[in-house]
């Protein structure tokens, strides 16, 4: 607060931006080095301004007080290799201006630093980006990401989007690369646009690629997610083709299925837990879910 008979007054800031701007990755009078991501490429930056924005550098900046009488070799290089150039780049860019440049491609990845690095602000901007660029190829990496940070809001709209384009993101590599839980949080919607039978299909398609790359049985792989699966909303027909397929790929437990044929042999819900009964939006009708309520 200015005391009496002074005032702050504010030169012009576009100006001064343009200055701070001008700084980002600029070698004169920089006194730190990056060497970022498996191409080894050079990032020039000013350890003071790195170390006020960023709690997370300092640690990494300081160095031993040189001797003054001995000439000092330049510092060495810090070196990034798990981190994208453009990524590192982008938050730089943040710490520098209060301003992000950021693109579909790489929001997640800055994402990741943000908060690898506690960049609120940054998280923030990133989250809101995300939002905005959903798409059906895009949205199931977004919700992993949301689901490994706890980013609530940012799960929440990924999962809405799913649920308007199911039958169109299931089949998507991003689809198949969610964890077991990223898939539960999607197969505890009722709102997914699609019908059980092709769900089951599409929850099979991905328990043989998490398969492949855990190097896990399907069966435990798909442990958690195939407790979702809303079995009972299947007809006569339709469970015993799944019970002929799982004799020959298991995938679900026998325990499941057995639940799945007892709604129907006592013609009411009560052979599985309620919300296994409870159709989707995309829940084709069948003549027995009259008494599955």
């Amino acid at each position: 607060m200015a005391s009496a008979g002074s005032a702050v007054l504010e030169g012009d800031a576009a100006a001064f931006a343009t200055a701070i701007r001008s700084l980002i990755n600029n070698p004169q009078f920089s006194d730190v080095t990056f060497v970022v991501g498996r191409e080894r490429q050079e990032v020039f930056a000013h350890r003071c301004i790195l170390a006020c924005r960023c709690r997370a550098f300092p640690g990494v900046l300081s160095q031993p007080q040189p001797d003054a009488q001995e000439p000092q070799p330049p510092p060495a290089p810090l070196v990034l290799s798990h981190v994208q150039p453009e990524v590192f780049l982008a938050v730089v860019e943040f710490l520098y201006t209060n301003r992000v440049t950021l693109h579909s491609l790489t929001a997640l990845e800055v994402l990741t630093s943000a908060v690898e690095y506690g960049l609120d602000d940054l998280r923030k901007l990133c989250v809101q980006f995300l939002k905005g660029a959903l798409s059906v190829e895009l949205v199931c990496e977004a919700l992993q990401a949301a689901v490994t940070f706890g980013q609530a809001d940012l799960q929440e709209h990924c999962l809405a989007f799913v649920e308007d384009h199911t039958r169109e993101v299931v089949r998507t590599q991003g689809f198949h690369e969610l964890s077991a839980a990223a898939l539960v949080a999607v197969l505890r919607s009722d709102r997914l646009a699609i019908d059980e039978p092709d769900l089951i299909r599409a929850v099979r398609e991905w328990a043989h690629v998490s398969s492949a790359v855990l190097a896990r049985p399907v069966a435990e792989v798909a442990a958690l997610p195939v407790r979702e699966l809303r079995l009972p909303l299947l007809s006569p027909r339709e469970l015993a083709a799944l019970e002929s397929l799982n004799q020959k790929d298991p995938l679900i437990p026998v325990e499941g299925i057995a639940e799945a044929w007892k709604c129907h042999v006592l013609r009411k819900g009560r052979g599985a837990p309620s919300q296994l009964c409870q159709r989707r939006r995309g829940t084709q009708p069948r003549e027995h879910h009259s008494y599955l309520a």
